[in-house]
């Protein structure tokens, strides 16, 4: 059986902590941002797994993995860390070297989702939930399981439920310095990752 020789990337690594820094290569894969991770059962690889493919600068793995997708970005990982390696924003960066590099979301309705959210952050300086889910499910396609398993008349029920009470506002709240928001959302991606 012939052995894969894995030669390393530091160029990688020193992308990724200019665009943070994140503190990549302070790891010493204790394993405590993976023990703690709420959403381990959906990865392919480990936080702890994936901050090694950078740190070893194994830039096709890391950018095509599920993980960088599913992280809840709950930081809970962050929490953990002994050594300070800001690891939810390091799967951020990698989403957004992902996407920069054209490489494929492996779960395109979180990436779907994403790009809602930020669109609806950008339109009105602040998030309006009112918009943000029938948004999603039209650019997911998701809309189209709902309403084939009927699962749209119990969620109909419930924006009903959630109006009576107030929660679901038909009109947004404003905000000062909506301009500054906007600005900030459409800064051009850095190509250089």
């Amino acid at each position: 059986m012939s052995q894969k020789t894995l030669t390393p990337d530091y160029h990688l690594l020193e992308q990724i902590e200019a665009v943070g820094p994140f503190q990549t290569g302070a790891c010493f894969q204790c394993r405590k941002c993976t023990n703690g991770c709420p959403v381990t059962f959906a990865m392919d690889l480990y936080p702890d797994e994936v901050i090694r493919m950078v740190i070893l600068g194994q830039r096709e793995t890391v950018l095509a993995c599920r993980t960088i997708w599913v992280c809840a970005a709950c930081e809970t990982c962050t929490t953990r860390c002994p050594n300070d390696v800001r690891i939810a924003e390091l799967m951020d960066a990698l989403k957004e070297m992902a996407l920069c590099k054209g490489v494929p979301a492996s779960q395109p309705r979180i990436l779907a989702l994403h790009e809602t959210f930020l669109n609806n952050i950008k339109k009105r300086g602040r998030l309006y939930e009112t918009s943000l889910l029938p948004a999603y499910l039209l650019r997911s396609g998701a809309i189209l399981d709902k309403w084939n398993s009927g699962v749209w008349r119990y969620d109909l029920n419930l924006g009903r439920r959630l109006f009576s009470k107030g929660r679901l506002p038909l009109r947004p709240k404003s905000i000062k310095g909506k301009r500054e928001v906007r600005k900030i959302l459409s800064q051009p991606k850095s190509t250089d990752l």
